[in-house]
C-alpha cells in the first residue's frame, strides 16, 4: 500500500491498521538479532570438535528447510500472524490455536533464559554472576527497557534490533580475528578432529544446535509490517540465513582455537575467551570492552522476540479465542500493547522463580530443554503444512530433526539431582500447557457458537 499502511484481514473481517515499518535491510537483521545467540557459541565450543559437524548437520537437515519452509508459506500467506496463519490454514483452527499457543508461550522461557546468559556473562566480567540481585535486578531492566522500545513500535524497535544484530556480528567478526591471530602465534588450544568423539551428553547438545538455528520464521510473523512480504521475507531468510551459518560455524571454531573444551563455560566461556585473547595480545582491557558488544546484542535479540512474538496472541485475539483485548493496538503507536504487557508481566514473574530451588546450572539447562520441546511444536506444523504445499523432502528433513531434537532433550544433563524429579518437570510442564490451550479454544469456541 502506498499510504505505508496494511489491514490485518482475518475470514471477512477487515481489522485495524498496521504501519509498515520494515524494508529488506530492516528483516535480514531483524532475523540476525532474532537467530543468532552469542551465547550459542560458548556452549558449542565446550562440546568440543563434534559441535563443527552439528552446525553443518543441523544447517543442513534443519536450517535450511526451515528457510524453504518460510520462504514458500510466507510467499503463500503473507499475513500479519505467519506461522499461527499458515497452520490455520492448512489444518483448520484448532491447530493453529495450539500452534500459536506453543509458540507464544515458549518465550515465557526462552526470554528469561536468553536474559540470564546475557546478565551472567556480564556478570562474570564483573564478578556478580553468583550475586542475585544483581542477576534479577539486570534481567528485569533489560526486559522491560525491550517491553517498552516495542510499546512505542517498530519504528523505534528495529533500530534496536539492528542495533543488537551489528554489535552481534561484530562481535563475532572479532572473535574470529583474535582466533585467526592467536593460531598464527601459538596454535590452536584444540585439536580440530574431522572424527570426533560421540557421547550422550554430546548427542544431548543436538537439541540445542537445532534450537539454535530457529528465528526465522519469527520475521514473517510480522508480515502486515514488513513492505512487499511476499518478496522480501523469502530474500531476506537467504540472506541473512548464510551469514548466521557463518557467524557459527567460524565463532564455534575460533573459541577451540582460543581455549581447550573443559576450560570453556557454557554461560559465561565469551567473557573467559575476550580476557583470554586479551591477555595474549597484551591488551587486558578486552574481556571488558568486550562485554559491550555482549549486552548490546542480547538486548537487540530480546527486541526482536518481544516484537515479533507478541504478534500471535494479537492476530488470536482477532479470531476471538484470546480476549478482544489483546486485538487492541495502542492509539497512539499503534502497537499490540495488551500482549506485549502480558508477555512482559509472565517473564517477570519466571525470572523470579527461576533463582529458587535448583542451582543456577541445572535450572538453566531445565530452562533450554522446556524451551526446545515447546518450542518445536509449531516446527512439526510448519513443515505439514510446508509439505501440503509442496516442499516434500526438505519438510520431511525438517520434521525428522525436530522430532529427534525433542527426544534429546528428554536427556538430562548428568549433574541433575534427580532424574525422575527433572523428567516429571520437563513433562509435566508441557502437558499441562497443552490441556490449558484446549480448555482456553473450548471455552472461545463455546462464546462464539451460542
Amino acid at each position: 500500500m502506498n499510504n505505508g499502511l496494511s489491514h490485518v484481514t482475518l475470514g471477512s473481517i477487515l481489522e485495524p491498521q498496521l504501519r509498515r515499518e520494515l524494508g529488506l535491510r530492516d528483516l535480514v537483521l531483524f532475523n540476525i538479532a532474532a537467530v543468532i545467540g552469542i551465547r550459542w557459541l560458548a556452549a558449542a565450543a565446550h562440546t568440543g570438535p563434534v559441535s563443527i559437524t552439528l552446525w553443518l548437520l543441523a544447517g543442513a537437515f534443519f536450517f535450511i528447510p526451515s528457510a524453504l519452509a518460510v520462504a514458500t508459506l510466507s510467499a503463500k500467506f503473507p499475513d500479519e500472524g505467519g506461522i499461527y496463519v499458515w497452520t490455520k490454514q492448512g489444518f483448520g483452527d484448532w491447530h493453529g490455536f495450539l500452534c500459536g499457543w506453543c509458540y507464544w508461550l515458549s518465550n515465557l522461557f526462552y526470554l528469561p533464559n536468553l536474559l540470564l546468559a546475557g546478565v551472567d556473562m556480564a556478570g562474570y566480567a564483573l564478578g556478580l554472576s553468583e550475586v542475585k540481585i544483581y542477576v534479577i535486578s539486570a534481567s528485569l531492566l533489560i526486559l522491560w527497557l525491550g517491553l517498552l522500545t516495542n510499546i512505542f513500535g517498530l519504528n523505534i524497535a528495529k533500530w534496536t534490533n539492528n542495533a543488537g544484530a551489528l554489535a552481534t556480528y561484530t562481535f563475532g567478526a572479532l572473535i574470529v580475528v583474535f582466533g585467526l591471530a592467536v593460531w598464527m602465534r601459538t596454535g590452536s588450544a584444540t585439536p580440530i578432529r574431522l572424527a570426533p568423539h560421540w557421547d550422550m551428553e554430546k548427542v544431548n547438545f543436538w537439541s540445542q544446535i537445532a534450537f539454535a538455528f530457529g528465528g526465522l520464521e519469527l520475521g514473517a510473523i510480522l508480515g502486515g509490517e514488513i513492505r512487499n512480504p511476499a518478496r522480501n521475507v523469502p530474500r531476506a531468510a537467504w540472506i541473512s540465513g548464510a551469514c548466521i551459518a557463518a557467524f557459527y560455524i567460524l565463532g564455534t571454531l575460533a573459541l577451540m582455537v582460543l581455549m581447550p573444551p573443559e576450560r570453556i563455560s557454557i554461560l559465561t566461556g565469551l567473557v573467559q575467551a575476550s580476557t583470554e585473547v586479551g591477555a595474549r595480545l597484551g591488551s587486558p582491557w578486552l574481556g571488558r570492552g568486550m562485554i559491550l558488544l555482549i549486552l548490546i546484542g542480547v538486548t537487540g535479540q530480546l527486541c526482536a522476540w518481544i516484537g515479533g512474538c507478541a504478534r500471535v496472541p494479537f492476530v488470536i485475539g482477532l479470531d476471538s479465542y484470546f480476549p478482544p483485548a489483546f486485538a487492541r493496538l495502542h492509539p497512539r503507536w499503534g502497537t499490540p500493547h495488551v500482549a506485549i504487557l502480558t508477555q512482559g508481566i509472565a517473564c517477570t514473574v519466571f525470572v523470579a522463580a527461576l533463582q529458587a530451588g535448583e542451582n543456577l546450572r541445572v535450572g538453566y539447562q531445565l530452562l533450554v530443554d522446556m524451551t526446545v520441546i515447546v518450542y518445536f511444536i509449531p516446527f512439526i506444523y510448519m513443515f505439514a503444512a510446508s509439505w501440503k504445499y509442496g516442499r516434500k523432502w526438505s519438510a520431511a528433513m525438517g520434521t525428522v530433526v525436530t522430532v529427534v531434537s525433542i527426544v534429546v532433550s528428554l536427556i538430562p544433563p548428568g549433574d541433575v539431582r534427580s532424574v525422575w524429579f527433572f523428567e516429571f518437570k520437563l513433562l509435566a510442564g508441557c502437558a499441562v500447557l497443552i490441556v490449558v490451550a484446549r480448555v482456553m479454544f473450548k471455552v472461545a469456541l463455546r462464546r462464539l457458537v451460542p
